[in-house]
C-alpha cells in the first residue's frame, strides 16, 4: 500500500485522535492542525499550531500538498477557510458530519439521498442549531471539491475510549460504582440502540483516505436493544447491581433529562424523540467493520476509570442524585406510578 500524506484538522481528542492513531498505525504520514488544547497528538504524528478562527490560521499546512483531508470541524466558517485554503493543495477531502442532517431523522426517512434541513446562514452558536451548521459546512466542502474528491461521513452515536460525553461510558461505570443494590434505569428495554465503536470508523476513515472512496456513507453501531446493552455494561463492570427499571414519565416527572447533560440517563429519548434506527449498508458495504458491543463498552469502562474527574459528567446521575431518585421511586412504586417490571438481563443478553 502505497504511504498517503493525510493533514487531519483537529487529531488530539476523541474521533480526530482515534483516526490519526489508524493511519500512522497503517504507516502513513500524518500531520495533525490544531491549537493543541485538548490533548498531544499520537505519537508518530507532526503536529502544526493553528487556530482556525484566524482569517489564515491554516498558512503552514495550505502551503504544503496532501493526499488527503479529515475534518471533523462543526462551525461553517472554519470549514469555509479550510476549503478555501486547502483545494489547491489537496487530492481528497472527508468531512465527518452527522445523521442529524436527515429531516426526517430520527424516525423518518434517512438514506443518503434524503432530504436534509436547511443550512445554517452564520455562526454555529449551540446545539440547537448542530444539524443546520453540519449540513452548511457539507455544502460548502462540496461546493469547493469535485464530487469524486469528497466523502461525506454522517456517523449516528459515536462512543468508546475517549467519549467524554459520558453516553457510551456512564452504564458501564455506574453499574461498576452503583449506590447501593440497585442501579436506577430507564424502562425502556425495548429501545433500538445503536453505538459506534469511535475505534471502528476511523479506521474506516483512514480507508476512504486510502481509496479515495467518494460519495454520502452513513455510519452506525450494530441495531440492539437499551436492555441488551444495559445487560452487556452490567456484565463488562463485573458488579452485582440490579436495574432498577423507571417509567419515562416518571423519569420526566422527577426532572431527569434524556440523553446528555446535568441529572441525566443517557440511552434514554425520553417521550419527544421517536427511536430510530440508522441504517448504514453502503458504509459496511464499503469496509466499515463494527467489533463486538461488549469490547466498546469493556473500553469505555477503562476510559472512565482513568479520568481524573469521574463519571457523569457530560451525561449521568452523580450518586447522590441516584440516591435521591431511588429512595422516591421506592417510595412510590405502587403499580402505575414510576416503578417499571424488573428485569435483569439473561446470560444470553450479556
Amino acid at each position: 500500500m502505497d504511504r498517503v500524506r493525510i493533514l487531519v484538522l483537529g487529531g488530539t481528542s476523541f474521533l480526530g485522535r482515534a483516526a490519526t492513531l489508524a493511519a500512522v498505525g497503517r504507516g502513513h504520514d500524518v500531520t495533525c492542525a490544531a491549537r493543541g488544547v485538548s490533548g498531544a497528538p499520537a505519537a508518530g504524528a507532526s503536529f502544526v499550531a493553528t487556530d482556525r478562527d484566524q482569517e489564515y490560521g491554516l498558512a503552514e499546512v495550505a502551503a504544503r500538498r496532501w493526499d488527503a483531508v479529515v475534518d471533523v470541524a462543526r462551525q461553517p466558517r472554519h470549514v469555509a477557510r479550510a476549503v478555501r485554503d486547502l483545494a489547491p493543495v489537496t487530492g481528497h477531502y472527508v468531512f465527518v458530519s452527522t445523521v442529524n442532517v436527515y429531516a426526517g431523522w430520527p424516525g423518518g426517512s434517512d438514506d443518503e439521498s434524503s432530504t436534509r434541513v436547511a443550512p445554517l446562514r452564520g455562526d454555529w452558536t449551540g446545539p440547537g442549531a448542530y444539524a443546520a451548521a453540519k449540513v452548511a459546512c457539507e455544502d460548502l466542502v462540496t461546493a469547493a471539491f469535485a464530487p469524486p474528491r469528497v466523502t461525506l461521513v454522517r456517523p449516528a452515536l459515536i462512543g468508546g475510549p475517549g467519549d467524554v460525553s459520558g453516553r457510551s461510558g456512564y452504564w458501564p461505570w455506574r453499574f461498576a460504582h452503583p449506590t447501593g443494590p440497585r442501579v436506577l434505569v430507564p424502562d425502556v428495554p425495548a429501545q433500538p440502540c445503536q453505538i459506534l465503536d469511535v475505534r471502528d470508523l476511523a479506521d474506516w476513515l483512514v480507508a476512504i483516505c486510502e481509496r479515495r472512496l467518494a460519495g454520502a456513507f452513513n455510519a452506525a453501531g450494530v441495531q440492539t436493544t437499551v436492555q441488551k446493552t444495559l445487560g452487556l455494561s452490567r456484565r463488562v463492570a463485573g458488579g452485582g447491581a440490579a436495574p432498577l427499571p423507571a417509567s419515562s414519565s416518571w423519569l420526566l416527572d422527577h426532572g431527569v433529562i434524556p440523553w446528555l447533560g446535568p441529572r441525566s440517563l443517557p440511552l434514554w429519548l425520553g417521550d419527544d424523540l421517536q427511536p430510530a434506527i440508522t441504517s448504514c449498508g453502503p458504509a459496511v458495504a464499503a469496509g466499515l467493520r463494527r467489533r463486538p458491543l461488549r469490547v466498546t463498552l469493556a473500553d469505555a469502562l477503562t476510559y472512565e476509570l482513568g479520568r481524573v474527574d469521574p463519571p457523569p459528567h457530560g451525561a449521568g446521575l452523580t450518586d447522590a442524585e441516584e440516591r435521591e431518585l431511588i429512595a422516591a421511586l421506592l417510595g412510590t412504586g405502587t403499580p402505575g406510578r414510576g416503578v417499571g417490571t424488573p428485569w435483569i438481563p439473561p446470560l444470553s443478553l450479556m
